[in-house]
């Protein structure tokens, strides 16, 4: 699939996602209506009427459309599997095993991450077969998508939005200034 393929279907999806979340704000009927269709699945700070705030797939999908238009396909693919993957992760270690705080979060949330965020790395280094310069480039994205997790309260931005830039940006960065690096940028 191409780039543009990609974003011909997440961005009518993304906005369809961004209508309905602001529609639930301000129409008590779709808002009845959306609640007894997604209302369990919903965390509290989704659920507020107050303010509006975008749900996690919404944002979700925004950063999607993003990633797929700013980076080449592997970091892309990268970044976006690394959000998946890391922030359940995080966030299912960190619940049940958190102790220790770091940061804003807790240590064994922040290292969940990272370890996943690796074996991403290592399984999606694999299947394209990627020069090992996209294993240290994402070994430094990792850990720089680690602490936008940790962090992303205090960065005042969804986590489903700062791990996937925070991610790209850094392998695309870091891409350009290795000189065996311009190769992810060409991996199709």
């Amino acid at each position: 699939m191409t780039k543009h393929q990609a974003l011909a279907i997440l961005v009518p999806l993304t906005v369809a996602f961004v209508v309905a979340d602001v529609l639930i704000h301000w129409s008590k009927p779709v808002r009845r209506f959306a609640l007894q269709l997604v209302g369990p699945l919903l965390r509290p700070h989704e659920l507020r009427s107050d303010r509006l705030l975008l749900n996690g797939a919404s944002y979700v999908l925004i950063s999607a459309c993003i990633v797929i238009a700013l980076f080449p396909k592997l970091i892309a693919i990268t970044s976006f599997a690394i959000l998946i993957i890391s922030d359940i992760s995080a966030a299912l270690v960190g619940r049940r095993y958190g102790t220790h705080r770091f940061l804003d979060k807790s240590l064994e949330g922040t290292i969940a991450f990272f370890v996943s965020a690796l074996i991403v790395i290592g399984v999606i280094g694999a299947c394209y077969d990627a020069p090992a310069v996209y294993f240290v480039i994402g070994t430094c994205a990792a850990a720089v998508g680690a602490l936008a997790e940790n962090l992303s309260i205090r960065l005042k931005m969804d986590d489903n939005v700062s791990i996937p830039l925070s991610i790209g940006a850094v392998m695309w960065g870091l891409a350009l200034l290795f000189p065996s690096g311009e190769l992810l940028l060409g991996i199709a």
